[in-house]
């Protein structure tokens, strides 16, 4: 993996609440397509796009409506400016920082903020400007160099990019990106055997791998030296450590390659190509595309083109690779750069989409999944994100149609049901989330995949909401056999054991395999607590859910069941406490009349007939983790 860079992975935490009966939740904010470095967000029911029950979207709070033109001082237009840059409210940042040099021209400090505002909003033209007014600028050169160099680029001004990208300082990330930049111009300049030489040459870290031999196969295509693509493209393809550095890039690598078979007439190892991607990333939904497409015969063209589309994909690659909480801001630069020289990418349109969400920024991301080419393969993706979007800007109805129509427009498109069945659980529509289900499990017909667990885990769910145990129990058994340690499912199924005071033992080490498998989820860990509770284990309760309030700090479940635990132990005051915790906010998560009951007269006495159980039916302690593996990397 690039150095400073994670997987950002979608993480769907689901476990049971019971303060208002049993229901799902998930964590933190509902996405069917995400990205660990966007490979995620193109699969089709992957283990990690488990959709569980969400709640209902937070009504959006009202918007302050700011004039920036009441501004009359330079201090007054700064500080607006920072407040709007860091909500993200980058329109209104620029407007406040052109203000504030509107006092004082010659600010470098508001033109840098500028410059990087117009950058993020995606207006690469007039960054690009500021860009060539500061380039004598050190504390800015990082993000001058690569502004100016695109610009050229996109320009045609091959040479001049060139000159620009010249690079000896020490770090490996802007020389591997500057050196690619620079062989991508070279290539557009006409010069195809150096830009080859200065990629194939690049010296690096074992993780330059991948971006090399893609980009060297993606430059000999586009220059037309068909051998040296194969060549490349082969050694990327073989590259599967490379790939789960950058796994963006290795499937683009894959698509190349296939493309390039078919192109030469050679069908069957264009579609072998695709069986080596299907086995990386299984149901990659623009890899089933071109597989479809390769199978009637067509010879669809590559991705990249061009020099300038190129550059484009280089930018999208390191974006990708670099794509993790807290990185959302130098990631949308890199993507807004790539998609000022390939504005129709839809790869580029999906992820940006992805980051408008994670900043909380619906209306945005539904701009920019709407902006996905509707002859694109992941214009259907596109399309599904969009509808769970508008559910997120409580926008149901809407949502609920649009997903409901592109259902209808290919029924046996497993994804569908999937983000319909999400805003069917939001709106708390568990008969119509089960017809989905029963719809789904129709047509994945009598021998499942192993990623199709998700689809009886969520029809369990409907059916469990309905409290129809009969037919939610054998979905979550089917779910398991599909996906044996699926945590999410072994929490559900295990939880609901324990609560309905049935198969006990093995209920509740099916809660503990899920914490083992998910030792940090919060939410996981405290059914582990509250399922002690609930047998009468209240020492084992209070250690598991004092543990997942450190997980899940404030979360007000979490606060009310740790509550509730501190009073069965004795420890009364604390337990106030944590019941206070649990109202605070606007969650409907707790019943909020019953927890204000508590904390003016407390739990009532356990029954005497219902302590003894208790202690009959307490569990043991959780073993203890297994220790870590051993590093076996040298």
């Amino acid at each position: 993996m690039v150095p400073g860079a994670v997987k950002f992975e979608a993480d769907f935490s689901v476990r049971k609440h019971t303060s208002k009966g049993s229901f799902m939740r998930r964590n933190p904010a509902f996405r069917l397509f995400c990205s660990a470095a966007f490979i995620a967000a193109l699969t089709l029911g992957a283990g990690s796009a488990a959709l569980a029950e969400t709640k209902p979207a937070e009504k959006a709070e009202e918007a302050v409506k700011f004039d920036p033109g009441r501004v009359t001082t330079f201090s007054g237009a700064f500080l607006a400016a920072r407040t709007a840059d860091v909500d993200q409210d980058y329109a209104t940042a620029i407007t406040l920082y052109q203000k504030a040099l509107d006092f004082d021209p010659a600010n470098t400090e508001i033109r840098q903020r500028l410059m990087i505002a117009q950058l993020l909003s995606g207006d690469f033209e007039a960054g690009a400007k500021i860009a060539d007014s500061l380039k004598d600028d050190s504390s800015v050169e990082r993000v001058t160099t690569i502004v100016r160099a695109l610009a050229a680029i996109k320009h045609k001004e091959f040479s001049s990019a060139e000159k620009i990208l010249k690079y000896s300082g020490p770090n490996d990330l802007d020389r591997m990106v500057n050196t690619l930049l620079a062989a991508w111009a070279r290539a557009g300049a006409g010069k195809s055997k150096e830009a080859l030489a200065m990629v194939n040459g690049m010296k690096g870290p074992g993780w330059f791998s991948i971006f090399q031999k893609y980009n060297a196969g993606a430059i000999a295509l586009v220059t037309g030296n068909t051998e040296a693509a194969r060549k490349s493209l082969s050694e990327a393809v073989a590259d599967r450590e490379g790939g789960a550095t950058a796994t963006d890039t290795y499937m683009r690598a894959v698509m190349a390659l296939a493309r390039l078979e078919a192109k030469a007439g050679n069908k069957q190892k264009a579609l072998d190509t695709i069986a080596v991607g299907d086995g990386f990333a299984p149901n990659y939904a623009p890899l089933k595309a071109l597989r479809q497409s390769i199978e009637k015969g067509e010879k669809p063209d590559q991705q990249v083109q061009t020099a300038v589309e190129g550059a484009a994909s280089v930018m999208f690659s390191i974006a990708g690779a670099l794509n993790r909480e807290g990185a959302e801001e130098i990631v949308t630069l890199y993507l807004q750069a790539s998609r000022a020289l390939d504005p129709n990418s839809a790869d580029t349109l999906i992820l940006l989409g992805g980051l408008a969400e994670a900043q909380k920024q619906a209306e945005r991301a539904i701009e920019f999944y709407r902006e996905v080419p509707a002859d694109s393969p992941m214009h259907r993706i596109s399309e599904l994100q969009l509808g769970l979007t508008l559910a997120q800007t409580g926008k149901v109805d809407e949502a609920r149609q649009h997903l409901k129509a592109l259902l209808e427009s290919d029924p046996d498109d497993i994804r569908s049901y999937l983000a319909y069945g999400a805003v069917l659980s939001d709106a708390k529509d568990y008969a119509a989330m089960a017809a989905n289900y029963d719809k789904a499990v129709e047509v994945i017909g009598a021998v499942p995949k192993k990623s199709d667990w998700t689809i009886f885990f969520q029809r369990g769910i409907a059916y469990e909401r309905l409290k129809q145990w009969d037919k939610a129990e054998p979905n979550f058994k089917r779910a398991l056999e599909l996906n044996p340690e699926q945590p999410q499912v072994l929490n559900y199924l295990g939880y609901s054991w324990v609560d309905k005071n049935m198969n006990l033992d093995q209920g509740i080490d099916m809660i503990r395999r899920a914490v083992e498998l998910r030792p940090n989820d919060g939410y996981i860990v405290d059914s582990l607590g509250w399922a002690h509770y609930r047998l009468g284990a209240f020492d084992e309760a209070v250690t598991e859910l004092e543990r997942a309030i450190e997980l899940r700090a404030g979360d007000p479940t979490i606060n009310d069941h740790l509550g509730d635990a501190y009073w069965r132990v004795g420890r009364k005051l604390e337990a106030v406490y944590q019941w206070n915790r649990a109202l605070i906010g606007d969650s409907d998560d707790v019943d909020k009349a019953k927890v204000k009951e508590k904390i003016a007269n407390g739990l009532p006495p356990l029954e005497k007939d219902t302590e003894n159980t208790a202690k009959k039916d307490q569990a043991p302690p959780p073993p203890a983790p297994p220790a870590p593996a051993p590093d076996k990397k040298s």
